[in-house]
């Protein structure tokens, strides 16, 4: 379905209040017309981040002005010894790359773990969702009792946290419990909010999503 503003902003604040743990985000640069640095106009990140008649669900489009343009996606140079089509988060700097070849990545902004929550090292995507199911781990039940009515789980949709597309990341064949995952929330790109998780608004998410296999290394640089 799709959601009215009045919704989307308090579906908005539904997921900020779990994912985030009640954690406000950083506000973001307003955009005018302008055309940024590397060519981009507000007019076509608009189209790049424009909603997406989903299989399940109208995914509402993004608005690029409430995100600094230097987190809109774009491909960057980004010499790397890693093979193409791995991931690589740099958290210091909020951002995900997936490695193209040729000291080519696809860069794409994305929201972090807070202090206390940032974790590194590597990894690889164990298993893929679409819509998936959230349930809150206990730890986070014991800091925010609200979520305990989600430990069975809370169904796919456009409020739950995960948004549309999930990576979840495994260690040496278990779970980590870390994901990267889709945001509406356009004011958490540049930020250091979740619970460790990595979040990248809903259209590039799919566009990782869409190409990244199972398998596929990632690697979480030190913050």
């Amino acid at each position: 379905m799709i959601i009215d503003g009045a919704k989307a902003a308090a579906a908005a604040l539904d997921r900020r209040a779990f994912l985030f743990g009640g954690t406000a985000a950083l506000g973001a640069l307003g955009l005018g017309g302008c055309v940024t640095q590397d060519g981009m106009s507000l007019a076509e990140a608009k189209k790049l981040y424009g909603p997406v008649d989903d299989k399940k669900f109208a995914i509402p489009a993004t608005d690029p002005s409430k995100v600094d343009p230097q987190y809109w996606r774009r491909t960057v140079r980004y010499e790397s010894k890693e093979a193409p089509g791995t991931i690589i988060v740099d958290p210091s700097n909020y951002y995900v790359y997936r490695i193209e070849g040729d000291g080519n990545a696809t860069r794409y902004g994305a929201n972090v773990g807070r202090d206390g929550f940032r974790w590194s090292g590597d990894a690889y995507v164990g298993r893929k969702s679409e819509w998936a199911t959230w349930t809150p781990p206990p730890e986070m039940i014991k800091r925010q009792p609200e979520a305990a009515k989600y430990a069975r789980g809370m169904p796919g949709g456009l409020d739950n946290p995960l948004g549309a597309r999930t990576l979840h990341l495994y260690q040496n064949g278990r779970y980590t419990l870390y994901t990267i995952y889709a945001s509406l929330d356009e004011e958490s790109i540049g930020s250091g909010i979740t619970s460790g998780c990595v979040g990248l608004l809903t259209q590039d998410m799919i566009d990782l999503y869409d190409q990244t296999p199972v398998k596929t290394k990632v690697v979480v640089l030190p913050a």
